[in-house]
């Protein structure tokens, strides 16, 4: 069976749409439990749907910032990675030593001798 390929135009008209209606249901969706659970615990007023999409943008400002997904974080990972897989062993071991100085157990746990 073959898969029909979208068009640029039918993909330009689609996505948006799509993404729209994905908006205006976490809208609802978030709208929905602010006006079920704040104001019963909280005492706070019911809110409504602009309201609940200018949460959504504060939320989305306050938390993740202006520059939108950030890639560095992959990028990061991607270096650390490389840098892992040209290590020798003995400086595998050693960067473990240091983390768990740092950070607590890392890696596989030590052989503990048995008393």
């Amino acid at each position: 069976m073959m898969r029909r390929k979208m068009s640029r135009g039918v993909k330009f008209v689609v996505i948006p749409i799509l993404c729209v209606i994905v908006l205006c249901l976490a809208c609802l969706l978030v709208m929905g439990l602010w006006n079920w659970l704040m104001p019963a615990i909280f005492g706070l007023k019911a809110i409504t749907f602009w309201q609940t999409l200018g949460l959504l943008f504060l939320s989305r400002f306050l938390f993740s910032g202006f520059h939108g997904r950030s890639r560095g974080s992959m990028h990061w990972r991607h270096r650390m990675k490389e840098r892992w897989e040209h290590m020798t062993p003995e400086e595998r071991e050693k960067f473990r030593e240091g983390m768990r100085g740092r950070c607590g157990p890392f890696g596989p746990p030590a052989a503990q001798p048995k008393a």
